[in-house]
């Protein structure tokens, strides 16, 4: 039976079991808003993210690449008013790829240099010897006379996911820093596979670049980009920007690339190109390679590898090593990265017929041609093998091997122009050119008529 002092006591004790309910609920709430105290160990763990980490493991392989120039020829002015030209300098990047003192950077940074001196990051300046160039594809390996030295570690670019995270090295403007430590930018893979148009300023190929918008400034050209567990992936080469500096477009050449190049320049001194004997499609006609599912050929030296394995002027080539071929520059990075001696694997269409071709490359036909040398150009006369190795329509001219790239700046002519006239007079050999300008005296302007890329363009210079 139910009192009403039963329920009186029944009520006092509710009321005491709501007061202590709302006290706990009151004591949580505070806790949960009372901030917590980390430990230093505890915020330093929260900061070290993977990109620290990476850039932690590259940095003591980055350096600094100052380069002096040529001095300069005085001009009229300064003769006159006794001025004196100062010395020219430049600056990049590079890393250190053996423990023996084998550096990577970029041909550019380089270039024409008298002088490279290194600087390690922890401030050491080292005198480098250049062991080797190559124009064509933007890499130059420095050497240092060191030993034990930190080294990178080497990824692969083959497999890289668009949008993961990407990490690049460099040193720009560290002539107005105050230590040599590299600065680190980051952002993320925006594009793999990219070719880049050649322009009337551009000695290199840059093809099948990878593509970042990590930033990339003056200074940072020849130095690594990483992945996020601190593996280089690609060299920092190049920027698209209108003022100089970074926009969010900058690229970098494939690591498998770099480091083939340098191992062939340590051991060799030189690249050795490969041939493989046919010329793609110049001109209007590279513009059908949608409607026709491929780059057409066209032509083919005789004798050459392409002509050995059954391929012919008007085939089209469809895939090389696996690799869809959308245009002529897809066609062209197949090639820059083949060793002597390697085959390639190609579908081609003939005749209607869709069939697999195997071709196995050789020495280029310029390597063992009759060269001429004159003001710092290398010369050989055209042959049907090298037309077709250098992709050229004229049958007959000069073709340019090698050009320093000073001369380059200075002319606007580039290795692969075919010289096929000067003054109006036809060339036919390499000796023409030598013959025809060494009868010029200084200061004569005269006018050379060249083939690039199936085009032809007329130059006026002055000897």
């Amino acid at each position: 039976m139910v009192t009403r002092r039963s329920l009186a006591v029944l009520f006092a004790f509710l009321a005491a079991a709501c007061r202590g309910e709302q006290r706990a609920n009151a004591q949580q709430s505070a806790g949960a808003s009372a901030p917590s105290v980390l430990s230093s160990e505890q915020l330093n763990t929260g900061r070290r993210t993977s990109i620290v980490e990476a850039s932690a493991r590259v940095a003591p392989a980055v350096v600094s690449i100052r380069v002096t120039l040529p001095t300069p020829r005085q001009s009229a002015w300064d003769l006159f008013t006794g001025a004196q030209p100062g010395t020219p300098q430049s600056f990049g990047t590079g890393f250190i790829l053996r423990a023996d003192g084998i550096v990577i950077t970029n041909q550019h940074v380089v270039a024409n240099a008298q002088q490279i001196t290194v600087t390690l990051p922890d401030g050491t300046d080292v005198e480098g010897r250049l062991l080797g160039e190559d124009a064509l594809t933007d890499i130059a390996v420095v050497k240092l006379d060191r030993r034990d030295l930190p080294v990178v570690r080497i990824g692969r670019s083959s497999d890289l996911m668009i949008g993961e995270w990407a990490i690049a090295l460099g040193n720009p403007y560290t002539y107005l820093l105050g230590n040599a430590e590299p600065t680190v930018t980051a952002g993320v893979i925006s594009a793999t596979g990219r070719n880049i148009l050649p322009t009337g300023e551009q000695n290199g190929l840059y093809l099948d670049m990878i593509q970042t918008d990590a930033a990339i400034n003056p200074g940072n050209s020849g130095g690594p980009l990483v992945n996020s567990v601190g593996e280089v992936i690609g060299v920092n080469s190049s920027i698209f920007s209108s003022s100089g500096g970074s926009v969010g477009l900058g690229f970098a050449i494939p690591i498998e690339r770099a480091v083939r190049v340098a191992e062939e320049i340590v051991r060799n001194g030189s690249v050795r190109r490969a041939w493989v004997g046919l010329d793609v499609a110049q001109g209007g006609e590279m513009s059908d390679w949608k409607r026709m599912g491929g780059v057409p050929v066209g032509s083919v030296a005789p004798t050459g590898p392409a002509a050995r394995a059954g391929l012919r002027a008007g085939d089209v080539l469809v895939r090389a090593n696996g690799r869809p071929l959308r245009n002529a520059l897809d066609w062209e990075s197949v090639k820059l990265d083949l060793h002597v001696g390697d085959s390639v694997a190609v579908t081609v269409q003939s005749a209607g017929r869709t069939v697999e071709r195997r071709l196995v490359s050789s020495d280029l036909p310029t390597a063992t041609a009759d060269r001429v040398r004159f003001g710092g150009l290398d010369l050989v006369t055209l042959t049907p093998a090298i037309r077709a190795e250098l992709g050229v329509q004229s049958e007959l001219g000069a073709a340019i091997t090698k050009v320093p790239v000073e001369l380059a700046r200075e002319t606007g002519l580039r290795e692969r122009d075919v010289i096929v006239a000067i003054n109006r007079v036809q060339i036919r050999t390499a000796q023409d050119v030598a013959r025809i300008l060494e009868k010029l005296t200084p200061g004569t302007t005269f006018q050379l008529v060249i083939e690039r890329r199936g085009n032809y363009y007329p130059l006026t210079l002055r000897i």
